[in-house]
């Protein structure tokens, strides 16, 4: 079996990741991972650049963890994917198959209301997961679910409670959506409860992972680190 990790922030693209993509990228080749989406908050998230900054630029910035994380992999032999994590006052999305040219012409998601970005992104060919669905934190004001704007459901995050994990895993058996698990890491090495999913063939693009979760061949997973 594969084993990949679908829900990764790095620094510095990311304000409150901990570790940056090399000593994140060769903590999962010690852990014997195939690959890795790397899913830092996109521009409307905690990124970690100066807001008065020109479109462009913050895109590019944001970029540059995963184009840094493309070289290391093929250092150290992981695959390494694009993700963004686009939010919308606490409720997350993770959005996979959308590349930097892609943000780069289309500069109007920023002032879309989620809704209608997650139904554009989707109509380009990007892999929509609404990710931690129940989480419940001090900043999040009301829970959202948009179970007609998604693919799938993040049904375990090991960054959130088991309460809220169950929650997200009957919300998508209601609805039907496939389920996916990750483990939100920030902190790299010092993450001891991981996710993610484990496939039987590779994974080598985005395309690639959002089929085998709509065709029910990825399959998620926890483990516990011993270390």
């Amino acid at each position: 079996m594969y084993k990949y990790e679908t829900h990764l922030h790095t620094a510095p693209v990311s304000k409150c990741a901990k570790a940056s993509a090399r000593e994140t990228l060769e903590f999962y080749k010690e852990q014997g991972y195939d690959g890795v989406f790397i899913t830092n908050h996109f521009l409307d998230g905690n990124i970690n650049i100066d807001r008065s900054e020109s479109y462009e630029n913050k895109i590019n910035f944001y970029f540059s963890d995963y184009e840094d994380g493309v070289e290391i992999g093929r250092e150290i032999g992981l695959k390494v994917f694009m993700g963004i994590e686009t939010s919308y006052g606490g409720t997350d999305f993770l959005i996979y198959g959308l590349g930097k040219e892609w943000f780069l012409a289309n500069p109007q998601v920023m002032d879309m209301p989620m809704k209608k970005k997650l139904e554009l992104m989707a109509e380009n060919g990007a892999f929509v997961v609404q990710a931690h669905p129940f989480r419940e934190r001090d900043y999040i004001d009301h829970i959202r679910l948009f179970p007609r704007s998604v693919h799938a459901v993040e049904v375990i995050n090991t960054s959130n409670s088991d309460f809220s994990n169950e929650m997200s895993k009957l919300y998508a058996d209601m609805y039907q959506l496939p389920q996916v698990a990750g483990s939100d890491n920030h902190t790299g090495g010092n993450m001891k409860r991981l996710a993610g999913v484990e496939t039987e063939e590779p994974i080598n693009c985005e395309a690639d992972y959002a089929r085998m979760v709509k065709d029910g061949t990825a399959k998620i997973f926890t483990w516990e680190r011993e270390d």
